[in-house]
């Protein structure tokens, strides 16, 4: 049995949706595998010391990080925040994070603030940065970023 040309071009773009759709899935199902900044796929860790990838915000489509992903010296800029300083880069860090890129949920300005979490042997402050969301010492929300504000990802301290 021999398929006309159109029919075959129909089934070999139906096999082809069909194989995106498992790898989206397998991707990005709950408990397997979980997005990092970068997009890269890290393996969920349950009973890690310090901060942790939460996902406290399932509608903003910001996934939790990875536990490969966050910094060991992103612990202490948590607490540093909790406490209401003081910060190492004074003047910068809890300064308003304008959210110029559109990759955080719209909310009024002022919202959202940025914190330095040191990169080892940069120069400068580096791209690692913590976003909160909401009050200055008790955020309701916390992102994420290792490519200076290219993506996100959410964490609880």
């Amino acid at each position: 049995m021999r398929l006309s040309r159109p029919v075959q071009l129909g089934l070999l773009v139906l096999c082809a949706l069909v194989v995106l759709w498992l790898v989206l899935q397998t991707v990005t199902a709950d408990g397997e595998t979980s997005p990092g900044p970068s997009g890269t796929a890290y393996p969920q860790e349950s009973g890690a010391a310090g901060p942790t990838g939460t996902d406290t915000r399932d509608w903003d489509q910001i996934d939790a990080c990875g536990s490969d992903v966050l910094p060991p010296e992103l612990e202490d800029v948590a607490d540093d925040v909790e406490a209401g300083g003081p910060f190492e880069y004074a003047g910068k860090d809890g300064s308003t994070f304008g959210n110029r890129e559109g990759l955080l949920p719209d909310e009024a300005r002022g919202y959202y603030r940025e914190y330095t979490v040191e990169t080892p042997g940069s120069p400068d402050r580096g791209a690692r940065r913590i976003v909160t969301g909401g009050g200055e010492t008790d955020p309701e929300v916390w992102y994420y970023t290792d490519d200076h504000y290219e993506s996100f990802c959410e964490f609880a301290p």
